[in-house]
């Protein structure tokens, strides 16, 4: 039986002189299911994340996690923050601390978790990822794909329900890029529910369980990964994956 973790309803989000960012968007996704999303730079990608996880204001809609809503209330923004982990494409990991440091601060301050508790945990999926040699190095020691891979331990280790994946490949240089998405496929197989926004749609196809492609502002089309790299249904996702040099499309 499928168990909805996170849902939004006709969300629609506008920025200055009422420029329409995201219009009329519902979406809902399953426990343990991987959804990519997909579409031209400036369509709403980001920012769809960015209202999922509150770290953007709505403008008209709602969003549920677990069937309860997520109101502006600041109790209530930080429960999901904590529930709705996301990662960014700039790390934005603290420089004056160690790796170690840096995936302690949040289980200690926000959860109130023991040190030693949280060490061991940060410990065992520094290893998981490739990381436990450098969990005392500082940000500025590491490559550009360690440092991706020490921001998505510091996620998972406040135990999201959902994780947010925002073009986290987009600033490291190509040969970098495997290792982070290989980390991604791993959490995917493990039965992390996960959103994911990409470009990279080799990956996209190899990873997801659901593909939506969003289109200024709107989802154009959504279906199984297979479905849609083999068979897009508009004209629109054609032209996009045709761009991208992709498969039948």
């Amino acid at each position: 039986m499928t168990e909805t973790i996170l849902e939004v309803e006709h969300l629609k989000k506008s920025y200055v002189q009422q420029t329409v960012i995201l219009d009329d968007i519902s979406f809902s996704i399953q426990k343990g299911e991987v959804v990519v999303i997909v579409g031209p730079s400036g369509c709403g990608k980001s920012t769809f994340l960015r209202c999922l996880n509150r770290l953007e204001d709505i403008d008209e809609g709602n969003i549920r996690l677990r069937g309860n809503s997520c109101e502006k209330e600041k109790r209530k923004v930080h429960e999901v923050r904590e529930k709705v982990g996301m990662v960014f494409q700039s790390y934005d990991l603290f420089p004056n601390m160690t790796i170690m440091e840096n995936l302690l601060l949040a289980p200690h301050k926000v959860q109130k978790r023991q040190k030693t508790e949280a060490r061991k945990e940060a410990m065992q999926l520094l290893e998981r990822v490739g990381l436990l040699e450098k969990c005392d190095n500082y940000p500025r020691q590491l490559s550009g794909g360690q440092k991706q891979r020490a921001a998505i331990v510091r996620a998972l280790i406040m135990h999201p329900e959902v994780l947010l994946l925002d073009e986290i490949t987009a600033a490291l240089d190509p040969e970098m890029v495997r290792e982070v998405l290989q980390v991604v496929l791993e959490l995917a197989k493990s039965g992390m529910t996960m959103v994911i926004v990409t470009h990279e749609m080799e990956f996209a196809r190899a990873v997801a369980d659901r593909v939506i492609f969003l289109d200024n502002g709107r989802i154009v089309e959504e279906g199984s990964a297979e479905e849609f790299f083999t068979n897009p249904k508009t004209d629109r996702t054609k032209q996009f994956l045709n761009s991208f040099h992709y498969g039948d499309a």
